[in-house]
């Protein structure tokens, strides 16, 4: 596990640099017809579809700890950015059911989720030189849609290069308006001047989550929604700077998601370090279908202490 940060830099930065030269290349075909390829959520973009329930998928208000979440993260830019990316979202949707499957128990029934980037790290600067890019409004529609389809949430993971959280979210709250979609905060690709998301792994700072979680609680209680699903990743000590500072917030199902990957006595010993740590939350789990020496099975995910309430496929 020690030595899993640079290789999954390496991994990662490659899948980034597939991601830019895609974006480069969508760009210029927008440009020289006369469009806009950019994901700002602007006018050019067609609405996003209309809430269809003040409910959760399947019914209900809350989301943990009456379901269990699992769900794919990925982008359709590319494969390598995870399982959600490997074809149209509705297939992924059908792959996603199974693999949800064995975590179903009657007392505790699944939620299924899409865990999808709409804020990428780039490798590169862009145009703003904030190595990141957004993920247009058509696909976010298209994602959401296909969430609805398959009753599961739209989670929007934001990975901000050297943007900051709080905008990149502010961006995404025409689809935060819906009662399905909740949101991702990914450190590690949250880097600092003259840092470089893929080379160096980035932090948060637990003032910066709290701002996030609090603009986001606010949308909930302002119009009466269901709970919101807000995810932290983390896989390093310092990747959350002060995480006992960390609060609460109304109206959110604040989770930390152990990522990280291995084999499954250190995958297993990271969890038992990061779960045993203050301020407790509910407990998240990432695995990795390609990354993973031997793939922990749902039984052995389920046999960790605490068993995880959000476990993430990527």
């Amino acid at each position: 596990m020690d030595a899993s940060p640079t290789i999954y830099r390496r991994r990662r930065a490659a899948a980034l640099g597939v991601l830019c030269a895609l974006l480069v290349a969508i760009v210029l075909v927008a440009r020289s017809c006369g469009g806009d390829a950019g994901g700002d959520g602007s006018a050019s973009a067609v609405d996003a579809p209309a809430p269809l329930v003040s409910e959760l998928p399947g019914g209900g208000r809350r989301i943990l700890p009456d379901r269990r979440v699992v769900g794919f993260y990925g982008a359709p830019q590319s494969e390598r950015l995870g399982a959600l990316g490997i074809g149209t979202p509705d297939a992924a949707a059908a792959r996603l059911k199974q693999a949800a499957k064995p975590y179903e128990r009657r007392s505790r029934p699944v939620l299924l989720a899409f865990e999808l980037l709409a804020t990428i790290a780039n490798a590169h600067p862009g145009d703003d030189g904030l190595y990141r890019s957004q993920q247009s409004a058509e696909t976010i529609d298209r994602y959401l849609l296909a969430a609805r389809r398959a009753k599961a949430l739209l989670v929007l993971d934001i990975q901000p290069g050297r943007a900051d959280f709080l905008s990149e979210a502010k961006r995404l709250e025409r689809w935060l308006l819906h009662p399905e979609v909740g949101i991702a905060l990914d450190p590690e690709w949250h880097v600092k001047e003259g840092e470089v998301p893929g080379n160096t792994i980035g932090s948060v700072t637990a003032e910066q989550v709290n701002e996030v979680a609090a603009y986001v609680s606010n949308i909930v209680v302002k119009h009466d929604m269901p709970e919101k699903l807000f995810l932290i990743h983390q896989f390093t000590d310092d990747m959350i700077e002060g995480r006992e500072r960390l609060r609460p917030h109304r109206g959110l199902a604040i989770t930390m998601n152990v990522d990280g990957f291995g084999n499954p006595p250190n995958k297993v010993s990271k969890y038992d370090a990061f779960t045993a740590g203050q301020p407790r939350f509910h407990d998240g789990f990432k695995l990795f279908y390609e990354e993973d020496t031997d793939l922990m099975s749902p039984g052995a995910v389920l046999a960790l202490t605490p068993p995880p309430d959000v476990v993430v496929y990527e």
